[in-house]
């Protein structure tokens, strides 16, 4: 990766000299931080709103895989994926920490690329860079950040607010990124098995985005506040659209019905998928890493949403005891059950 460059060892720098090279040009810009990097801790200040704070770990190997991930990319992604955890509450995300382990491999210009895609996305979303950590690490790269938001007591939704009769909404599309996964591993494949042969990715741009470089939505978050849309429940989709509904179901003690044909899904995933012998629902259900919304909202404000190209209804809340269910394009009735990607399972 670096090997056609003059490297620097981090050694040279020592730990303290890292944090100071990489850390020099964060600027601060939101009212909330009254004191970022420099002392012990942060101080902040969000006057009479809540607090909301949310941390991911990525490790190499398990989340990600160096052989095709960017390290730019890669920066960009840990933080928006963990600012999405913030969105997700139906709050803004204002501040985060960023804390990075690495092995001896990686060299000074390899960690510069990684911050620099991270404090591409602070810039992006409006968030302050406010501290982290640094440490040798002896299995690969492991990224640790967490995110700090705010919101209005009355404004967080939870996912236990979902009421019976409530629209089932979901932003964008869904199963681009795991599509873009199943392409990025094919074309690993053949390299591994044939170095000489470069990667096929021709017109496949969205997919391969919607995998190393996803957005998180605090569009739609703004979107909603300008519509006066307070969702009743919501969550991210992480781990596929059928594990966060019944993530918000279990939590709301409530059931749901899902409509396939309503279920939003690019017309590049569904055609890749298709040439890879996938069924796109499938993985819309159960692919993942898309970090769209998905939330309900009481049948009144249909009107308010209906007109929204970036909002699909996909389904509504019923009672417990009806259960989780979708129906397909052909009118059977299937139980929704979570397969989406488990850490834990390899």
């Amino acid at each position: 990766m670096f090997d056609n460059i003059d490297k620097t060892n981090i050694s040279e720098l020592g730990e303290f000299g890292l944090i100071h090279h990489l850390t020099q040009a964060v600027e601060l810009t939101e009212a909330s931080t009254v004191k970022g990097i420099g002392d012990d801790a942060a101080v902040l200040d969000f006057a009479n709103k809540k607090t909301l704070i949310s941390t991911d770990l990525l490790l190499e190997g398990i989340h990600f895989d160096l052989r095709y991930v960017p390290l730019k990319h890669l920066g960009y992604k840990a933080v928006q994926v963990n600012l999405s955890d913030i969105y997700a509450m139906n709050g803004i995300a204002s501040q985060i920490t960023f804390s990075i382990g690495l092995s001896s491999k990686f060299p000074l210009e390899a960690v510069e690329e990684i911050y620099e895609g991270a404090l591409i996305a602070c810039k992006k979303f409006n968030v302050d860079l406010i501290g982290g950590d640094t440490s040798a690490s002896a299995q690969g790269l492991v990224i640790s950040v967490t995110s700090i938001g705010y919101a209005e007591e009355n404004e967080i939704a939870y996912r236990s607010g979902a009421k019976e009769g409530d629209l089932i909404c979901v932003s964008g599309d869904l199963g681009g990124a795991y599509v873009g996964l199943q392409l990025l591993e094919r074309e690993k494949q053949i390299y591994l098995e044939n170095p000489n042969i470069q990667p096929d990715l021709e017109g496949k741009d969205y997919i391969i985005e919607r995998q190393l470089k996803p957005e998180a939505r605090k569009d739609v978050i703004q979107l909603l506040e300008a519509l006066h849309v307070k969702p009743h429940a919501m969550i991210d989709v992480s781990d596929g659209l059928a594990s966060e509904i019944l993530h918000i179901c279990k939590a709301s003690n409530v059931g749901c019905k899902l409509y396939e044909d309503k279920i939003p899904i690019d017309p590049m995933t569904y055609e890749t998928a298709r040439e890879f012998g996938l069924d796109p629902t499938v993985c819309a259900l159960s692919g993942g890493e898309d970090y769209e919304l998905l939330f309900t909202v009481p049948q009144s404000d249909y009107d308010k949403i209906k007109g929204q190209l970036d909002i699909s209804v996909i389904g509504y809340i019923t009672e417990t005891a009806e259960g989780c269910n979708m129906i397909s394009k052909s009118g059977h009735v299937h139980e929704i059950k979570a397969q989406g990607w488990n850490a834990f399972n390899k």
